[in-house]
């Protein structure tokens, strides 16, 4: 069974290191619980209806990674006995050990999940959709946790694009390491906007109405209908960088700019 290593953050943020092996940990950080806004405002710019309505959800405590998960920990995660299917060790387009890991399926990422909660009797998963936004948003109201516009300073995304009066900037045009800007939000969370968009675990579902107000997952009956991608990527605009905006795809494919997070029950670890 790996080590868990509970530490404080000198900001006081309780976390816990996953030792996986190697010398390569899994940092996971407590998000303490509370209420938000889900979803956009109606005059946020370059909102879609996707975002609506906003709506009070109240979110129970959990903790999430640091950072989405590198290609280092998908390795040696990947090493683990079999759960339900068979994972690549290598699949990533850009490659190392630092980098997010891409080219991973929702089914790929959840298989992930699956095996490191074996190995370590966590209840390791996807984040849902409202937990990947609170955690984002880190009690902000602002487009992005860092305000109402981005610069490629503070996230890789395609920088010949501009958000709300904000800078052009570069585009690197490939992901960076996952603690390349070293700049966290106000849960100490690296890297939720841009670089590589996150596998949450919900069904796609059009808009806002009839989604639940606890945290919880919003899963339909069709097991294979589309999965919900948040964050942005190196590839993609600004606007799809922002905390409330959503997309969905394919849960069998996989692409250079969609990789994930995974988060754990607080219960199960304090």
């Amino acid at each position: 069974m790996a080590d868990l290593i509970l530490q404080r953050e000198d900001r006081q943020a309780q976390y816990f290191i996953e030792q996986l092996g190697e010398g390569v940990g899994l940092d996971m950080i407590l998000v303490p619980g509370g209420s938000f806004l889900m979803g956009s405002p109606e005059n946020e710019p370059e909102r879609s209806d996707s975002e609506g309505p906003q709506h009070k959800v109240n979110v129970p405590s959990f903790f999430t990674g640091r950072y989405p998960v590198t290609q280092a920990q998908w390795r040696l995660v990947a090493a683990l006995p079999q759960v339900k299917q068979e994972l690549n060790p290598d699949p990533s387009n850009f490659k190392g050990d630092l980098l997010p890991v891409e080219q991973v399926s929702w089914y790929d990422a959840a298989e992930f999940c699956d095996r490191l909660a074996a190995l370590v009797k966590r209840p390791y998963r996807l984040p849902s959709e409202a937990e990947w936004e609170y955690a984002c948003r880190s009690g902000t109201t602002t487009p992005f946790h860092f305000g109402k516009t981005l610069t490629t300073a503070l996230a890789n995304y395609d920088g010949n694009h501009t958000y709300s009066g904000g800078p052009e900037g570069e585009y690197r045009q490939k992901t960076n390491s996952v603690d390349y800007f070293g700049i966290v939000n106000a849960f100490g969370l690296h890297d939720m906007h841009g670089n590589v968009y996150e596998w949450c675990q919900d069904h796609w579902h059009s808009n806002y109405d009839g989604a639940p107000t606890d945290g919880s997952v919003w899963i339909s009956e069709n097991e294979d209908a589309r999965r919900v991608i948040r964050g942005g990527s190196w590839l993609i605009f600004p606007r799809n960088c922002r905390s409330a905006c959503r997309l969905d795809f394919n849960p069998r494919g996989a692409n250079n700019y969609i990789g994930f997070r995974v988060v754990c029950s607080a219960s199960r670890v304090l």
